[in-house]
């Protein structure tokens, strides 16, 4: 690496971080109780200030905004594997059905539970996520073996994310009323109502499934040149690839657990980065997937909570807004990306 792309490499990462640190802060701030930076400074260094800021701070926005750096950073990243995985730049947890087979399962479980009075805890949320990611991939990579051309692996991956959709409708119909409250509150895609437990939840699951993606880099790195190149370098192509799909699952069903299915982020996030560095080595597209997420999410969500203020929208309708154009583009020009 010459020093010039070293620092090339360095400014990339220094505008992310400075950007997620802006967003940070003008999270904190903003809302129906506006804090000043002084109020937020006092709060979170001191330990000091109103009681009523106080609480607004810490058991209200700063779960929220930290559970926006995790999920949207291990959305980005879930959305680098599968593209990866299929070589394709517009494959993401979202448009391939796996958000919705995550949702699908997730939504029977808590409709069982609680329609008898009991409670799902984060661990089942995110295993019953996981389970439907799962069971929606099994089905994308059967389609995988049976079609050649990418685009109409996309469209079967859509086709299969609306059966889930439908499927996830028609038992909804059938569920008490107070669940079906919950429940529509929760698969239209929010970070809101977070707590520290599960900030910690998530924050243990995403970084031990970061750190295992980190020390596949190389690998990654060797397969996007191909799999017969792959394989020379010394690569177990069958184990490479239960291992991305593994991890690439548990990311996003950390995600739909807690926040529900968010889309578009899986997929144009990782498209951003690239153009940013000019690149898609892994060593540098995973921690920069994972700072772009994060910054993607913080922006939406802060978006979602005051354009339209008190209303707030949902996490995926914001997303959508910005995240669609860059999938299209994509699709018009016709860019395979930088494998």
């Amino acid at each position: 690496m010459t020093k010039g792309t070293y620092v090339k490499y360095s400014i990339s990462f220094a505008l992310l971080a400075a950007m997620m640190c802006f967003l940070f802060i003008w999270n904190i701030h903003s809302g129906s109780v506006r804090l000043s930076v002084e109020e937020i400074s006092e709060i979170l260094f001191r330990r000091t200030g109103e009681a009523a800021s106080y609480r607004i701070v810490w058991d209200i926005r700063l779960p929220r905004i930290l559970s926006a750096v995790i999920l949207g950073g291990a959305l980005s990243v879930s959305g680098f594997l599968l593209q990866t995985f299929f070589a394709n730049p517009i494959a993401g947890p979202f448009v391939l059905g796996i958000s919705s087979g995550a949702k699908l399962v997730v939504s029977l479980v808590m409709i069982v539970l609680l329609g008898r009075g009991m409670s799902i805890g984060s661990a089942g949320m995110i295993l019953a996520a996981f389970a439907g990611s799962m069971i929606s991939m099994g089905f994308v990579l059967m389609i995988s073996g049976k079609v050649k051309k990418m685009s109409m692996l996309v469209i079967c991956g859509v086709m299969i994310g609306y059966i889930c959709s439908a499927i996830t409708d028609f038992v909804v119909t059938f569920a008490d009323d107070a669940n079906i409250v919950n429940l529509h509150n929760w698969s239209m895609g929010s970070f809101s109502g977070t707590s520290w437990e599960n900030v910690r939840v998530m924050a243990a699951v995403v970084f031990l499934a970061l750190v295992l993606v980190f020390l596949m880099a190389k690998p990654i790195g060797a397969y996007q040149m191909g799999e017969v190149y792959a394989q020379n370098m010394g690569v177990n192509i069958l184990r490479f690839r239960m291992a991305l799909i593994l991890l690439s699952s548990v990311l996003s069903a950390c995600v739909t657990a807690f926040a529900g299915p968010i889309s578009f982020v899986g997929i144009a996030v990782p498209h951003l980065v690239k153009r940013l560095f000019k690149t898609a080595k892994p060593i540098l597209m995973i921690p920069g997937c994972f700072l772009g997420g994060a910054v993607f999410c913080l922006f939406c969500d802060l978006a979602a909570r005051t354009v339209f203020a008190p209303t707030e929208l949902s996490i995926s309708s914001v997303t959508a807004v910005f995240g669609a154009p860059v999938v299209i583009y994509m699709m018009v020009h016709n860019r395979k990306g930088m494998q």
